[in-house]
């Protein structure tokens, strides 16, 4: 397929056709030129809707990367054909930033922060993960977006920061806090395992798939009988994400045994 035809076919939107046509480019860029070349931040839903396009394009050589083992924003990176993976330096591409406030008691959100980069022109694809702790929040940040950051970012909320930049190594991003849910469906079915990940009545788990607010794998799924299976991530807006890590075989009643890991 040519570009057109795999925009056709991969993008669901205009927005997600000029985030997908972007990667192509990139990905064309490296094979012509020889050299790395990186998309911006994807989010889970726009690496969910590239993977599937690549695979149609012959798998070129590529990886995710966000920063941190685990970064829910990600860059894409496509690789010439004489470098592997494992020689590929996240700091060509990726830099993090520091913001401390010193404020004893400064309680700032993943919202205020976002709020204050995107007040000095930044867009959503320029920044990675945003970390916030209790007296510094990590930011991690396209290479060349850095020095903006550090220039201009001096306050979020109603706190002044300290900026400094930090090495990719020095970034400590929280522990994921995680219930496992060991539970049996009677069927694999979206509606089933939704219900379970987040003790729903199988009725009111269906009407929030049919109302728009369920995805599968990052992508919306509005069919309650979509099968999932091992691995699927499935995410509910207002509730959270579970992540079927396990199905087993049967109960003593026949049926599926599961296991189910709910992120708090």
């Amino acid at each position: 397929m040519n570009k057109t035809e795999l925009l056709n076919k991969f993008s669901k939107d205009p927005e997600e056709r000029v985030v997908l046509a972007r990667a192509l480019d990139q990905m064309d860029r490296a094979a012509n030129r020889s050299i790395p070349c990186a998309t911006q931040f994807l989010s889970p839903a726009q690496r969910s809707a590239l993977e599937p396009l690549l695979a149609a394009s012959g798998h070129p050589k590529h990886l995710f990367h966000g920063g941190f083992e685990g970064a829910e924003r990600t860059v894409c990176v496509f690789l010439p054909h004489w470098q592997e993976p494992e020689d590929w330096e996240p700091s060509e591409e990726l830099a993090a930033v520091e913001a401390a406030y010193p404020p004893t008691g400064a309680e700032l959100t993943h919202r205020d922060l976002l709020g204050g980069l995107m007040g000095i022109g930044l867009t959503r694809e320029r920044v990675g993960d945003i970390l916030a702790g209790e007296k510094a929040a990590q930011i991690v940040c396209l290479k060349g977006t850095a020095p903006l950051i550090l220039s201009q970012f001096g306050q979020a909320g109603r706190y002044r920061l300290n900026l400094k930049e930090i090495s990719l190594a020095d970034l400590s991003p929280a522990p994921a806090e995680v219930k496992l849910i060991h539970d049996t469906v009677s069927t694999l079915r979206l509606d089933a395992v939704l219900a379970s990940g987040f003790s729903l009545a199988r009725g009111k788990a269906a009407d929030a798939i049919a109302g728009g607010r369920v995805s599968l794998n990052h992508r919306e799924c509005l069919k309650p009988d979509r099968a999932v299976a091992q691995g699927d991530t499935i995410t509910c807006r207002g509730l959270g994400k579970c992540v079927l890590k396990r199905v087993g075989g049967q109960s003593r009643k026949g049926r599926i045994i599961i296991e189910i890991e709910r992120y708090l």
